[in-house]
């Protein structure tokens, strides 16, 4: 039954034919290129929300509330933005599907630019009141919409561009462009703080993180109006209404990539996030620490992603991925082991194993891996909705419940190991339940 709904092998007429080797290589070089760096622009906006949300947004926009309850109201403005996501992936759906993949990445990249930049110029409560917090969350809205058009969208481009031999590192590639996002939005909060006190960073510093945005908007516009739409896309006939034949019709493969997107996501932002909240709380060496950290992780996984895409070009996407969400499983608690040291040495060994070995391990094949359980004509569709329902449902609820779960059990992790338990299984569950696509076909 699973085989009537997933994209499986085809005959040759079903498959577009291939231009000369060399060219398609280019070409696909030109295609990640482009989806990586656009990507990166994006989450750069995306992960700066994040960094802020655990760092200052609490004092900034919710300052009228004690300490705790400001950090769990900005990360509930936090998990706003994920539930616009599935919105953004089911209209982003729709119109690459129907017109194409790039047209819809431009549209989402101009649209998130614009955003942050604008989050930029937000007034705080001191000085609009209610108004400040209410204009953030219709920000972070339009942030969730553009970023749920864009990961489905930038994988599907690049994994139908490749030879299917390397669509593991080709779509691994695409998707460091998250990781690049986060080194660049890391490293510029870390030299931000570096150059600034904490009165400076608070006024008027966070500030120039957002605004300067719109730099990067211009040269990710500038990469991806230059290349062109797959030639699998262009040679397929499109679907009417493909979000709802995807809904009707492949709600098999895509319920098992909403299941293996959700211990990713969680795992992904409680290193990006609650790690950062839970070292400042502790105080075990401070923000600076935790920021630092996070950003030597992004650096070794714009190597770590495509790699562990490569390795399921050769042994399957299926082992690889299970090595990663089992590994992450049997790691928690280790990790607050770890941490919890108080050696700063100790504390960045533990992240960067659980970061570049455990999670990239399930990032990397993932954007080849759900491009396979879908035929071309609502692949979009289908991998963007599993992207971002699974974003919502693990990485979107994870600060503010794991926060929620820590100040619960009197600010120990416990609890915290036992929720990211229980996803691990999900995704687990998950990934021995789909099918090894590796051999497949893209089919039209």
């Amino acid at each position: 039954m699973t085989q009537d709904i997933l994209a499986g092998p085809t005959s040759a007429s079903d498959v577009p034919a291939a231009p000369p080797a060399a060219h398609r290589s280019a070409a696909t070089g030109r295609i990640a290129v482009a989806s990586m760096i656009g990507s990166a622009v994006e989450w750069y906006d995306f992960y700066l929300y994040g960094t802020a949300t655990a760092l200052v947004f609490n004092k900034l926009f919710f300052s009228s509330l004690d300490p705790v309850a400001g950090i769990l109201a900005a990360f509930a403005t936090y998990a706003v933005g994920f539930a616009a996501r599935p919105l953004g992936a089911a209209a982003a759906g729709h119109f690459g599907d129907r017109w194409g993949r790039k047209p819809v990445l431009v549209v989402s990249l101009f649209t998130m630019g614009l955003a942050s930049a604008l989050v930029g110029a937000l007034p705080t409560y001191r000085q609009a009141g209610l108004l400040a917090p209410v204009l953030m969350v219709v920000l972070r809205v339009v942030q969730g919409l553009a970023v749920g058009a864009e990961q489905g969208g930038a994988a599907v481009l690049t994994v139908e561009s490749a030879r299917s031999a390397r669509r593991g590192l080709w779509g691994g590639f695409a998707m460091s462009g998250s990781s690049l996002g986060l080194l660049l939005s890391s490293g510029a909060f870390a030299l931000t703080q570096g150059l600034l006190d904490d009165r400076q960073f608070a006024l008027w510093g966070w500030r120039v993180l957002f605004l300067s945005s719109l730099v990067l908007v211009v040269i990710g516009m500038v990469l991806r109006t230059t290349i062109d739409d797959s030639a699998r896309f262009t040679a397929a006939s499109p679907v009417e209404r493909p979000v709802y034949d995807t809904l009707r019709h492949h709600r098999g493969p895509l319920a098992l990539a909403v299941g293996m997107r959700v211990s990713q996501t969680a795992v992904s932002y409680f290193y990006t996030v609650f790690v950062l909240f839970y070292l400042t709380d502790h105080g075990h060496h401070g923000k600076g620490l935790g920021v630092a950290v996070i950003t030597v992780s992004a650096a070794l996984s714009m190597l770590s992603t495509p790699g562990w895409g490569a390795l399921s070009d050769r042994f399957g996407r299926r082992p690889v991925f299970l090595f990663g969400a089992v590994g992450s499983a049997l790691y928690v608690v280790p990790f607050f082991l770890l941490v919890d040291t108080g050696s700063p040495v100790l504390t960045g060994i533990a992240v960067l194993i659980g970061v570049n070995v455990f999670h990239d391990a399930m990032f990397g094949p993932q954007a080849a891996w759900f491009s396979e359980l879908f035929r071309t004509g609502v692949r979009m569709s289908g991998a963007s909705l599993g992207y971002q329902t699974g974003a919502v449902l693990g990485g979107g609820l994870l600060p503010l419940l794991a926060t929620s779960l820590y100040l619960v059990a009197s600010r120990q992790p416990w609890l915290v190991c036992a929720y990211l338990l229980v996803l691990s299984a999900l995704t687990v569950a998950a990934a021995l339940r789909a099918p090894e696509t590796r051999e497949h076909e893209l089919t039209a």
